[in-house]
């Protein structure tokens, strides 16, 4: 199958970017690339930030073309992956820095250990450690075995 799409960038919008940025820092390792600053108000309108191989774009809110956080629109159907080594260490920091616990890191019977959070502006995360290599037809049985199907 052919296609021109080539990647894949998840867009945040905040309510506080700078202070986003900060979080992101602190609880994800992210990096900051670079930023553009409105002139007129002081608002980042875009700005990059490297969390490990990937790059997440994000930006204060700009309710006039459409631009609203999870805040304001009342929270977000979306959850990032986020692939890490250490998931018990990587939730512990992303608590320290501001996240709230959704879900306590687990071992799933797909074969990763997984916790999920909300940052402070809305978004979810689930943070997932690889610890088995479990095939589909696998994870399948265990997944009705630990229902009762």
């Amino acid at each position: 199958m052919s296609t021109s799409i080539s990647s894949l960038t998840p867009y945040f919008i905040v309510k506080n970017a700078r202070v986003a940025i900060d979080f992101y820092s602190r609880a994800f390792g992210a990096e900051e690339l670079f930023r553009m600053t409105d002139p007129r108000d002081g608002r980042i309108g875009h700005a990059e930030l490297k969390i490990g191989e990937s790059t997440v774009m994000i930006a204060d809110e700009y309710p006039d073309f459409g631009a609203l956080s999870p805040d304001t629109i009342g929270g977000s159907p979306v959850t990032f992956h986020l692939a890490t080594l250490a998931v018990d260490a990587d939730l512990a920091r992303a608590v320290d820095a501001g996240a709230v616990v959704l879900r306590a890191a687990a071992d799933q019977g797909y074969g990763e250990r997984v916790a999920m959070v909300v940052d402070p502006f809305g978004h979810r995360w689930m943070l997932s450690q690889k610890i088995e290599d479990v095939a589909p037809e696998e994870m399948q049985r265990r997944w009705n075995e630990q229902t009762g199907a």
